[in-house]
């Protein structure tokens, strides 16, 4: 048997513990009690505010917004489901619309306009800015049949008004020898030299001249320049392109004006010269690109392929090369360009290369894509040289072909050929 003995605890230990107490009195307990609950009671009606702010923006902005989608979705649902989807059905169908009706709502208010425009529509939005063209180019242009050159003399620009008081214009010449080549891709709304806008010719370029800068609104040039055409000896096939620029130290130098010269159209078996006015400058259709988007909702991405480039060779040079820089610009926020791997050049130039962008947050107001090609030289030192550009354009009224072929499809690849423009 066990007996358990209750020994009591010394009268010291019993006195210390009773005499434990906060160092701090009463009142500034209370004090520090009431500032936690007024701290804590704001806190609360900060979280409540931020939560019915964000319930009241998120479903004023989604009742807008599918107002607009709507009837454009599902108007054309039915017609376009044959059209949109090739290989084998799907069963899924619900999934498919849903995705659709959520790609529209995120990205336009208005996802699908029957505008069918292309690239070029960003460059007549160009030409549309410029509505007059003042000044005139005086030349002299002489083809030696004996030695095979073609001399081309920039003599006088007169007539050019300065439109602004700041900047004084600081015009020079950019002359462009072009060669006719085969037929190229339809682009809409591109207009060719002879005012027709289907098939229009691919041109490539023989050569490329610089007068120097002046600092006068009537300068005097005398620049000559000279070309061999012994391999092009068919010179009503070749035009000649002459840009009047203002030039920019950045390299932004501003199109005034431009004359264009058909040399069958001419006989210059002799010294002939000339005095045109400037004409609303034009781009000329120097090749073709088959260009691949894809677009990626839930990971806002945005996916460019490069595969293949299309141009006309009038000469075969073992060491060019080609290579593209991809730009995109949405909600005016550039994101950084990237650029493809250097491959030869020849009749069709392929790259196989795909390039993926993050998107800024939705809703995207605009987007533009601008591909860029450049050729180079692998085996000796020289600068880069612009073969052509194209852009595919989304903005808030319009969009163009491309894109809308892209938003109908779901995390497809949809790829178009485009026409490259300089």
């Amino acid at each position: 048997m066990v007996t358990l003995i209750v020994y009591p605890a010394p009268a010291g230990l019993l006195s210390t513990a009773g005499d434990l107490r906060m160092p701090f009195p009463d009142l500034v307990k209370y004090c520090l009690l009431g500032i936690s609950v007024t701290l804590l009671l704001l806190a609360l009606g900060i979280l409540a505010w931020q939560a019915f702010r964000c319930c009241t923006q998120t479903r004023n902005t989604y009742t807008q917004q599918d107002t607009a989608n709507s009837d454009l979705l599902y108007s054309n649902e039915k017609s376009r489901t044959a059209g949109n989807y090739s290989g084998a059905p799907s069963t899924k169908v619900e999934e498919v619309s849903t995705e659709a009706h959520r790609l529209s709502r995120c990205l336009s208010q208005a996802s699908f306009p029957c505008s069918g425009s292309s690239q070029a529509h960003g460059h007549m939005k160009e030409q549309a800015i410029i509505k007059k063209v003042d000044g005139s180019l005086r030349f002299s242009i002489y083809y030696d049949q004996l030695q095979s050159q073609l001399v081309v003399t920039v003599l006088q620009v007169e007539g050019l008004l300065e439109h602004s008081q700041q900047h004084s214009l600081q015009p020079f010449v950019k002359l462009s020898l072009m060669w006719e080549g085969s037929e190229g891709v339809e682009v809409d709304g591109y207009t060719d030299d002879e005012g027709k806008g289907t098939a229009p010719v691919q041109w490539t370029v023989l050569q490329e001249w610089w007068t120097i800068v002046k600092g006068s609104c009537n300068p005097l040039f005398g620049d000559q320049f000279t070309c061999n055409l012994q391999e092009h000896k068919d010179l009503h096939r070749i035009k000649l392109r002459m840009e009047v620029r203002d030039f920019d130290k950045f390299s932004r130098h501003t199109v005034l004006g431009e004359v264009r010269v058909f040399l069958a159209k001419l006989n210059i078996s002799y010294p002939l010269e000339l005095q045109e006015d400037l004409q609303i400058p034009q781009k000329d259709l120097v090749g073709e690109v088959l260009l691949s988007l894809k677009f990626l909702p839930t990971s806002q991405r945005l996916e460019v392929g490069l595969l293949k480039v299309r141009t006309v060779l009038t000469e075969i040079s073992s060491d060019a090369a080609l290579y593209a820089r991809i730009s995109v610009q949405c909600n005016q926020c550039k994101l950084r360009y990237q650029k493809t791997s250097t491959v030869a050049r020849c009749l069709v130039t392929v790259f196989n290369e795909v390039h993926i962008f993050s998107l800024p947050d939705f809703p995207l107001q605009q987007c533009q894509i601008l591909v860029s090609v450049y050729e180079t030289h692998t085996t000796r030192k020289s600068t880069k040289h612009l073969i052509g550009q194209l852009t595919v354009r989304k903005d808030k009224s319009s969009e163009d072909k491309h894109w809308s072929l892209m938003m109908r499809s779901v995390r497809q690849p949809v790829a178009k050929w485009h026409g490259l423009l300089i």
